[in-house]
């Protein structure tokens, strides 16, 4: 082999070596752009994984804080429901306790203003005097009046045991069945609670 062939196959040596260097090269880039690729890949799958059970979370918390919200609206309305009912019981028990307190205190007056209304319809000749009594009749069921306290309906109405007291029984063509004939005694209320039933006589 002469020195021309020997140059040649090194230079065809050397060529050979660049093109493996190069072809080793493109294969190692191709190799790390593979793996950088299925990086990536499984970063996005990662995240989407990621995402999914964020959502998912994030659903499951606004399922669990909805039913707390409903549990405490609920709460809430049966606090303003009790405290509600405690008003109208408190104001009931405190109707009641006034119309029991007045109903008392009207009781002791009610004999008092019976002899006033007698001594209206007595006959008199003292007119001054008359006049006097009726004033303080008048003031009396005024008093009566402004506290609530009001008289029991009695003659030409039907009688009703709640609120009449029957002293005698009369057959009357005139009048309806049950029909109040006249009063002996008048009855008062305050409110729906009778202080004193009326004294009546009832028709047929």
């Amino acid at each position: 082999m002469n020195n021309e062939d020997a140059k040649q196959n090194i230079n065809d040596e050397e060529i050979k070596q660049k093109e493996g260097s190069e072809e080793m090269k493109e294969n190692k880039q191709a190799n790390e752009n593979l793996n950088n690729e299925n990086v990536n890949n499984s970063e996005e799958k990662n995240d989407k994984n990621v995402n999914a059970q964020d959502i998912i979370e994030i659903k499951k918390e606004k399922e669990t804080l909805k039913i707390q919200l409903e549990e405490t609206e609920d709460r809430l309305k049966r606090v303003a429901a009790e405290f509600d009912n405690y008003k109208k019981r408190s104001n009931k028990e405190k109707q009641d306790l006034y119309g029991s307190i007045m109903g008392d205190v009207v009781s002791a007056f009610l004999p008092v203003i019976d002899n006033l209304e007698k001594a209206v319809e007595s006959k008199t000749e003292d007119e001054s005097y008359k006049q006097g009594v009726e004033l303080v009749l008048k003031q009396f069921k005024d008093v009566l009046t402004s506290n609530g306290v009001k008289e029991i309906e009695t003659v030409g109405k039907t009688f009703d045991p709640e609120l009449h007291e029957a002293v005698s029984l009369v057959v009357d063509e005139n009048l309806g069945e049950k029909e109040i004939k006249e009063e002996y005694r008048k009855g008062y209320m305050i409110g729906n609670k009778v202080i004193r039933h009326s004294m009546v006589v009832v028709a047929n």
